[in-house]
């Protein structure tokens, strides 16, 4: 039996990034069926067929063939964020649950003015280790600046 105990971690990730383009232009991106337009991990996000009018499901099929079903619990036009949660996973997750939020605002002054601050939450179930927790900064940071480069990319036509 070991006596190592394992290492103790939050399991919750926060990532946010100063997006250089108006709110307008970063939010049109953030919605489900829309991620594969700017994060370049996804190679196809499709809604799942079949599913109640009242529940949005949308399947992401990553490039590297893992496929996860999320499903939207909130989202607002108003306030601008979505929360979704991870549904179901090919293959399945080493953890039971995580849900995300992306919230986003409008930058009105100073050096940032007409830019966007986005900010991504995840959390995960007790069972999530630090080798997920990490995988998941690493991967938020990656999505934002994917947003980033699209947003900007949309901001200059």
């Amino acid at each position: 039996m070991s006596n190592q105990k394992p290492i103790a971690t939050t399991n919750e990730v926060i990532e946010s990034a100063v997006i250089r383009a108006p709110l307008s232009h970063v939010w049109h991106f953030v919605k489900l069926p829309q991620f594969d337009k700017f994060w370049g991990a996804i190679k196809k996000a499709e809604h799942v067929k079949g599913v109640s009018d009242e529940t949005d499901i949308v399947k992401w099929t990553f490039t590297d063939g893992n496929i996860i079903e999320v499903k939207q619990d909130e989202h607002s036009n108003l306030d601008h964020f979505i929360t979704f949660s991870v549904i179901n996973a090919e293959p399945d997750l080493p953890y039971s649950s995580v849900v995300n939020t992306i919230r986003c605002w409008a930058v009105t002054s100073g050096e940032f003015e007409d830019s966007t601050f986005v900010r991504w939450t995840s959390k995960f179930s007790s069972d999530a280790d630090i080798g997920v927790i990490e995988d998941a900064k690493y991967k938020r940071r990656d999505a934002l600046s994917d947003l980033a480069a699209a947003a900007s990319k949309m901001a200059k036509k």
